[in-house]
């Protein structure tokens, strides 16, 4: 498959995703601040959506994601909306020599992704040594409430002429993880046939004390953590968990 059809299936899925609302809460955050924001480091960009959105509100936007289809189609998306986006292929666990920033971002739960605790301990001592002092570092994961009582054991579906699938979702081997198993079916606009397409994802979530606990170590003053894109605190049903943080001398 072509990474341009690629791009399509992965943006069809992720169609109804609140990327503006990321954007806002980023903007509260960087006003809430007492230091001026212009670098920002967008880790696991994706397809750019929201470096596109970050860079047109006047923020100097590096992208980061271990796909190179991802990144190529980033690359065109800039080019299309007349933006300048500096982009680089590497693995979140292990990020080397991208400079310093005074804010880095990882949304859209993309830090689930992540294997285990000693992932996202390398993921926070990398974004660590890629901040500017009591620079900023902004991300979101899914509940554990999100993973074992909305995703595990369900089926999600949806058809229409040119993409339909199949999302089902089961218990993973590790505490408060679960597998994502999607079956797409793409229309061939040229054969008028459709192609079967199967992905596995797999995420895994932690406990709130737990992803302090890992900040504190990794040298972060952790700032607020909030639920759902508002300013509340998370609540034993809150979905998505969101950290503000601020790097600090050790």
């Amino acid at each position: 498959m072509s990474y341009e059809r690629f791009a399509y299936i992965y943006d069809y899925l992720m169609q109804d995703v609140p990327y503006e609302r990321w954007l806002d809460y980023v903007n509260k955050q960087v006003q809430a601040c007492s230091i001026p924001v212009r670098d920002v480091l967008d880790i696991a960009c994706g397809t750019g959506e929201l470096s596109i959105r970050l860079a047109k509100n006047g923020y100097t936007v590096t992208g980061v994601d271990l796909s190179e289809d991802m990144l190529m189609i980033a690359q065109e998306k800039s080019l299309e909306e007349n933006v300048k986006l500096s982009l680089f292929q590497q693995d979140m666990c292990k990020l080397d020599s991208l400079g310093e920033y005074d804010l880095i971002t990882i949304f859209c739960d993309s830090l689930n992704y992540l294997k285990d605790e000693q992932d996202v301990e390398n993921t926070f001592k990398g974004v660590y040594h890629h901040l500017k002092w009591d620079g900023l570092f902004l991300f979101d994961v899914h509940s554990i409430f999100k993973m074992t009582q909305i995703f595990i054991n369900q089926t999600f579906t949806h058809t229409d002429e040119s993409v339909s699938y199949i999302w089902d979702c089961f218990p993973g081997e590790s505490p408060n993880s679960v597998e994502h198993e999607l079956t797409f079916f793409v229309l061939d606009e040229e054969t008028n046939l459709y192609e079967r397409v199967e992905e596995l994802h797999r995420q895994r979530t932690y406990p709130i004390l737990m992803m302090k606990n890992m900040l504190s170590n990794a040298g972060f003053e952790v700032l607020s953590v909030s639920a759902d894109f508002s300013e509340d605190e998370p609540t034993d049903q809150s979905e998505r968990i969101f950290f503000a943080c601020r790097k600090k001398k050790i």
